[in-house]
């Protein structure tokens, strides 16, 4: 037994997080949040006793009153179960090719989303941390763009490797595939030489559209964390699907 699952299966007035909403506690750190504050402390201190003691399953009601020290004036239910498997398959695929400090940085950012699954993928096997979290998986590729054909219908990706060939490779291979979203790190003249080359390379004006680049929100900078930052606000949004060239 190396963690606990919690879900809230119930609640009843205000709540801080869904029925449905899930986190792990292990003994030295968590995935994922039911809300934060006192109930989370709760929470992870009742799963944390579980695995001290060997326990496998638990239920709890919490009332979020003036005991926790909180105002929301509902109450959660909550489960608890070892080892339990998420309860709903991810509704995103995020496939982030590249893992210098951007792709780090997104991993970081986008990784405790709900109901995302990352893929990530670099030709050194070597560079991925020893640790992550438990809905990254690494796929080392000496040819990622070969990678990229691996990729479910409708996965959105993200194209940040050390190599510009690298990156064109990539696109060139995936709009030969279904994609929810494409996003490539770069500027305004490497987007502009990308273009040549894609249409040059066969793609029509409409396919070549389907790239968003620059990926994220240049007016926040250029630091790994800030891109990433910009990518994971765009990605929330509405309206984050096929982004469109602007210039195109």
């Amino acid at each position: 037994m190396t963690y606990i699952t919690v879900t809230i299966s119930r609640t009843a007035g205000s709540a801080p997080r869904n029925t449905g909403t899930q986190m792990r506690v292990f003994a030295d750190k968590i995935e994922g949040t039911i809300g934060g504050g006192a109930l989370e402390w709760e929470a992870m201190a009742h799963a944390r006793n579980m695995l001290a003691a060997g326990h496998t399953s638990d239920k709890q009601t919490i009332p979020l009153g003036p005991n926790l020290g909180q105002c929301c004036g509902g109450s959660v239910m909550l489960s608890y179960q070892a080892n339990a498997v998420a309860q709903t398959a991810p509704h995103r695929n995020i496939w982030i090719y590249g893992a210098g400090h951007v792709g780090q940085a997104l991993v970081h950012a986008l990784s405790p989303l709900p109901d995302v699954a990352i893929t990530w993928i670099d030709g050194r096997d070597d560079i991925f941390p020893a640790t992550l979290p438990i809905n990254v998986t690494t796929l080392p590729a000496k040819a990622p763009e070969n990678a990229a054909q691996l990729a479910p219908n409708g996965a959105e990706h993200l194209i940040v490797t050390h190599s510009h060939a690298t990156d064109l490779a990539i696109c060139h291979a995936l709009l030969s595939h279904t994609c929810n979203s494409i996003g490539l790190i770069g500027s305004t003249t490497k987007w502009a030489r990308f273009k040549s080359r894609l249409a040059a390379l066969g793609h029509t004006q409409s396919d070549i559209a389907q790239i968003a680049c620059p990926i994220g929100d240049p007016s926040l900078g250029k630091h790994p964390a800030q891109i990433a930052i910009g990518v994971a606000t765009a990605i929330l949004a509405p309206s984050y699907v096929r982004q469109k060239d602007q210039t195109a």
